[in-house]
């Protein structure tokens, strides 16, 4: 608690109170005169806590594991409508960037900081935390959020959706709730607190307690919370704001979405996905989303040429991509039903809005062949062979996308939906794990609608846009706790001027063992494990993996002229390379990355933990 210094002056046979603190999260000095008798007296109250002056309200979007490539908006051939709007009327970013993998990235947008530096090197989960100061998985207090700056300068703050970022062992009925949404700044919470859950029957928590699902898709529960949410405080305070953290489950596994939806894409993927990347490609460069002499990286060796197929498979995997797609429109589709709320209310012009279009890469976790009930057999594929593996998905193809299932797509699909990027999600060292589609709506602040930014931006750099746009400065203390220096740079410098400089120099990306450097349209990067795709892929590749950090192969490559890293140059530049690599080992020290932790390390704990793991899903 914090301490407070009384002083008591005599004046005129009456007392003065002062209570002496700093006048901060709405505390004030207290002005009044406290005297024997009322007669002798002053009364006062504080002034009640404002935001400033025609402050916009403020939401945040964040998708999970979508890919670059997938929605029309960044080129995709996945219809986001609402999206597609938002940007038209605001502005495109494509040169934005996450953390690689969902609660680091979650944990540096909400703080505004590296995701190792707020303690968030892997998960909260208990296999993936560490006892050290980058990875135990807790942000702590003093490197607040979004969400208690806003709060305690005059915002109502709610969040709805994933949150990721609350220790497995805090995430029951009795707590503690220090890093549940409630304890970091949210006023409102409704949705889940771990990394996935079933689209059906969420993992659901209502504020501070489990309650139990009504049976509808869980996307249309949290929009539905949502408008509520907004509804109430504005008919109770109209001119007051609100921040809307809006992070839906969509579209990370399970792809479970109303066959209605799905339906509307039969047929469309038949072509597979070699096709599917040289549409995509061909229509970004006619967006200008990315340059006009750009190459197309080749498939990934792993991933087989879909011409080589079979027939059952390409049903199959067609399948999959048609529920995916389905499932990326229909998320669209209720953040359209947030916005069209906004605009009834007529609040839509006094919102800025921010959507990121993934946390990370699209996701490589569904196997080779895709995955219809992955809690069953995605997760324990040894002991099957490849085709008993197929056979089981072709088998429970009408069950793919249902509530009965557990889908995700084949990695093949994955690459398909990171076009024109290499890699995918965790690959930390590449464009395609980290790489993601921004939108930046704000109606009163953006003149230049519907125009492209290229400047180099990352997930910590939203806080401090969001808090030079509502004027509100980034607090020395947060209920008495001082607070440490954000570390993202805002971005509204770049809102009036597409060829503003980016201000964002330097960033690192580390995510169990795959690591990058940028520096100044630079980077140096290294994919730790490089054969290592994912444990359910059938192939031997565990046999083969090399632990030893210092036997990793470092590319470098400039961005600015090979914006998907088509050309290793660190042959050519050896001494550019070791200049980046010493840049990352000093930043490394700064962040708490060290010491370094990688998958193998993650199953090592999963398996010596899971006794004592309490679920959050």
């Amino acid at each position: 608690m914090k301490r407070s210094i009384v002083t008591i002056a005599l004046t005129g046979g009456s007392l003065m109170l002062s209570t002496v603190q700093a006048q901060t999260n709405g505390q004030q000095t207290y002005q009044g005169v406290v005297g024997k008798t009322l007669a002798e007296s002053k009364e006062w109250w504080p002034e009640p806590v404002k935001a400033p002056a025609n402050a916009p309200n403020v939401i945040w979007i964040l998708l999970d594991d979508v890919g670059f490539g997938a929605a029309s908006t960044f080129g995709g051939v996945i219809s986001t409508p609402t999206f597609d709007s938002l940007a038209n009327n605001g502005l495109r970013y494509t040169n934005f960037h996450t953390a690689g993998i969902c609660a680091p990235t979650r944990a540096s947008l909400l703080t505004g900081r590296n995701h190792h530096y707020v303690h968030e090197g892997g998960f909260s989960h208990v296999f993936a935390s560490a006892g050290f100061p980058g990875w135990d998985g807790r942000i702590p207090s003093d490197k607040g959020t979004v969400a208690e700056i806003l709060r305690d300068r005059g915002y109502n703050t709610f969040a709805v959706g994933k949150y990721g970022v609350t220790p497995d062992e805090e995430a029951t009925d009795a707590g503690p709730f220090d890093r549940w949404p409630s304890g970091k700044g949210f006023e409102h919470f409704f949705g889940f607190l771990g990394s996935e859950t079933d689209q059906y029957k969420p993992d659901l928590v209502e504020d501070n307690a489990h309650v139990t699902p009504d049976g509808r898709h869980f996307s249309e529960q949290l929009t539905d919370k949502a408008i509520g949410y907004i509804s109430k405080q504005k008919k109770a305070a109209p001119n007051k704001p609100f921040f809307l953290y809006y992070a839906p489950a969509a579209t990370h596994s399970p792809h479970q979405v109303a066959k209605e939806w799905s339906d509307k894409y039969k047929g469309q993927f038949d072509d597979g996905w070699d096709v599917f990347r040289e549409k995509v490609f061909a229509r970004q460069k006619q967006q200008g989303i990315i340059p006009a002499n750009a190459v197309l990286p080749e498939r990934n060796p792993e991933i087989k040429a879909w011409n080589t197929l079979d027939a059952e498979q390409k049903k199959l995997y067609a399948r999959f991509m048609e529920v995916y797609a389905g499932y990326l429109t229909y998320t669209d589709y209720e953040v359209g039903r947030l916005i069209n709320h906004l605009k009834s209310i007529n609040q839509l012009d006094n919102t800025l809005i921010f959507v990121i279009i993934g946390d990370n890469g699209a996701s490589k976790e569904g196997t080779l062949h895709g995955t219809v009930r992955g809690k069953g057999t995605g997760g324990q594929t040894q002991g099957i062979t490849e085709k008993e593996f197929l056979q089981l998905n072709e088998n429970g193809i009408e069950q793919i996308g249902t509530p009965a299932s557990w889908t995700n797509y084949p990695l093949g699909w994955a690459q398909a939906a990171n076009t024109p990027f290499k890699y995918w999600k965790q690959d930390a060292n590449a464009e395609g794990g980290t790489r993601n589609p921004l939108i930046v709506f704000y109606p009163k602040g953006i003149q230049d609608k519907g125009s492209i930014r290229t400047q180099y931006g990352h997930v910590n750099d939203i806080l401090p846009t969001t808090l030079e746009v509502t004027g509100i400065s980034a607090p020395e203390s947060i209920r008495g706790i001082k607070q440490d220096t954000l570390q993202g740079t805002s971005l509204a410098y770049s809102f009036a001027d597409a060829k503003a400089p980016s201000r964002h120099r330097e960033q690192y990306y580390y995510i169990f063992g795959s690591r990058a450097i940028y520096k100044d349209g630079w980077k140096a990067a290294t994919l730790h494990h490089p054969d290592y795709i994912d444990e359910n892929s059938f192939s031997d590749v565990r046999k083969t993996i090399n632990s030893n950090y210092d036997d990793d192969k470092w590319e470098l490559y400039n961005l600015n002229e090979d914006f998907n890293e088509t050309v290793d140059l660190a042959k050519k530049y050896p001494e550019k390379l070791a200049e980046l690599k010493g840049v990352f080992d000093e930043t490394a020290k700064k962040n708490n990355i060290y010491p370094f932790i990688d998958w193998d390390d993650v199953f090592k704990r999963r398996i010596h933990n899971a006794p004592k793991t309490v679920s959050s899903k």
